[in-house]
């Protein structure tokens, strides 16, 4: 972890869920420093470090009577530091404090409403009912004794409690994702309120921090990076250089999959930039590599080892021995990050790299959020048109084809996603939505084309909006624009005969379809 001015300190003890880290991110955005640790953190080293000023459980995959539940020193709750449970960390107090938990009748997935019972410390300035985000099967039947309700769920099940007197408090939903609309309230609450932590970092040390890490971390040693157009890599590359100079070599490799004009784009972005950079065309080697290969997870590894291969003859060459990667959190996470964490997917970056890597690997932004790393590419300089664009995935189209990837259907894929984002370019919903694109399915259907019939393939358009990634719903667009889009694809796309809208928030879907 970056060694930042601290000041106050909240950990998140991680059981495991997929937002762990936003919470940590929603913390450190009130400008209080926070980390996530393993939820197996001793005893000891939090009562031998005076600056921990409160404990945040969070959520997880499992039941608190597995036998492989995740490890917990139940004595830290009597430390008299405040502690907030949210979801599995809610279910966990209460299990330990001699409540009782069962399996739901059925599960709550999504938007709930929340209904305030009594007054709470921990949901002051929350109106009597408001909405929550859930996403759990096991309930709270039994609040533990001298525990007080504070609030239920649209199915009466218990959705927040609290213990004052004992710092303890619980709630069964997810005040760290943007669809909880008093989300951020709970947490100002929980750690200015209750905790009486002081404001004391901010982010805009990050910077400098940033770059004395690297400099310190890679030294006198040569470099390589991934450059891929996108924020992440172009900013990892300008924060390297500033710390090393001459010794990184920026790496392109236009796979097939990019997006349209992309290379000429690189080209054009880092020509004024202080950085070596070496553009490798791979296209033959990547579709090759990709014939025949249906399954999502193959893809992503086949991707990822290519890449990692075109690394290595290229440090080899420059005689470089770290490989710099625009790796960041949401990245990590969905690729099973830490100890807890579930795979979703492997990203090329995390995932896809072989296990004996014979470069050092070296991820200067693997604690950020996307947001954090779009606030960092404006101060040091990236033009807008880096610092805003929307979100393009590490193995490219190849993800946005279901099924195997020809070149036919990547340019299919390519051609619909120029027009999406010419048509949302021409509305003020672009700055809006956090990443709009095409994915192709790998069936045909029946149409009707010059009175005739016609066989193609359908064509999903998704657009999402979303703060960090970690959460997302899909963007409830004009009819008009839609209508515009699916006439100019189903006109101008020959292959094409229908377009379908992807309306599935994230979760229960992730943000691409593989």
């Amino acid at each position: 972890m970056l060694e930042l001015v601290m000041g106050d300190k909240v950990l998140v003890l991680d059981f495991g869920s997929q937002t762990s880290h936003l919470i940590a991110r929603r913390v450190r955005g009130l400008g209080v420093f926070c980390e996530v640790v393993e939820s197996d953190m001793t005893l000891e080293k939090i009562k031998d470090d005076p600056t921990i000023k409160a404990l945040i459980l969070s959520g997880g995959a499992r039941s608190v009577y597995q036998s492989n539940a995740p490890k917990f020193d139940k004595n830290i709750l009597k430390l008299g530091i405040p502690v907030l449970g949210i979801c599995y960390g809610h279910q966990l107090i209460a299990h330990l404090s001699k409540g009782e938990v069962v399996g739901g009748k059925r599960g709550e997935y999504g938007r709930t409403r929340l209904q305030i019972k009594r007054g709470s410390e921990l949901l002051d300035g929350l109106p009597p009912e408001t909405n929550v985000w859930m996403n759990h099967k096991d309930v709270v039947a039994r609040i533990p004794q001298a525990f007080k309700l504070s609030a239920i769920s649209e199915d009466a099940v218990c959705a927040a409690y609290e213990m004052p007197a004992k710092g303890l408090y619980g709630v069964q939903f997810h005040p760290e994702v943007s669809h909880t609309e008093y989300g951020i309230q709970i947490i100002k609450n929980f750690i200015f309120k209750i905790a009486g932590c002081q404001k004391s970092w901010s982010s805009r040390r990050l910077l400098k921090d940033l770059v004395s890490e690297a400099r310190r971390e890679i030294g006198s040693e040569k470099a390589i990076i991934g450059l891929s157009g996108g924020v992440d890599s172009a900013t990892a590359a300008i924060l390297v250089s500033r710390a090393i100079g001459k010794n990184l070599i920026a790496v392109y490799v236009d796979t097939g999959f990019m997006r349209q004009g992309e290379t000429a784009f690189i080209r054009k972005a880092f020509k004024s930039v202080n950085i070596i950079l070496k553009v490798v065309n791979a296209r033959a080697k990547y579709f090759a590599a990709l014939r025949g290969i249906r399954r999502p997870e193959r893809k992503r590894r086949i991707i990822g080892k290519i890449f990692t291969d075109i690394f290595w003859e290229v440090a080899k060459k420059q005689k470089a021995t770290i490989l710099i990667q625009g790796t960041i959190y949401s990245d990590r996470i969905e690729s099973g990050g830490t100890k807890l964490s579930s795979r979703i997917k492997s990203h090329h970056n995390v995932g896809g790299l072989p296990k004996h890597l014979k470069l050092r690997i070296y991820e200067p932004l693997k604690e950020l959020y996307k947001d954090e790393v779009r606030e960092l590419a404006r101060s040091i300089g990236l033009t807008q048109d880096i610092a805003n664009r929307k979100v393009f995935p590490g193995p490219g189209l190849a993800i946005r084809v279901v099924g195997e990837v020809t070149p036919e259907r990547v340019k299919i894929v390519r051609a619909a996603t120029q027009i999406l984002e010419e048509e949302l370019l021409k509305t003020r919903l672009y700055k809006k939505i956090w990443m709009g694109f095409a994915i192709l399915l790998p069936i045909k259907s029946v149409g009707i084309q010059g009175d005739q019939r016609s066989y193609k393939y359908p064509l999903v358009v998704r657009i999402v909006e979303s703060r960090d990634a970690m959460t997302a719903q899909f963007s409830k667009m004009p009819w008009n624009l839609l209508e515009c889009i699916s006439t100019r694809i189903t006109n101008e796309i020959k292959e094409v005969n229908r377009v379908v809208y992807d309306i599935t928030h994230k979760p229960p879907a992730t943000m691409e379809w593989e």
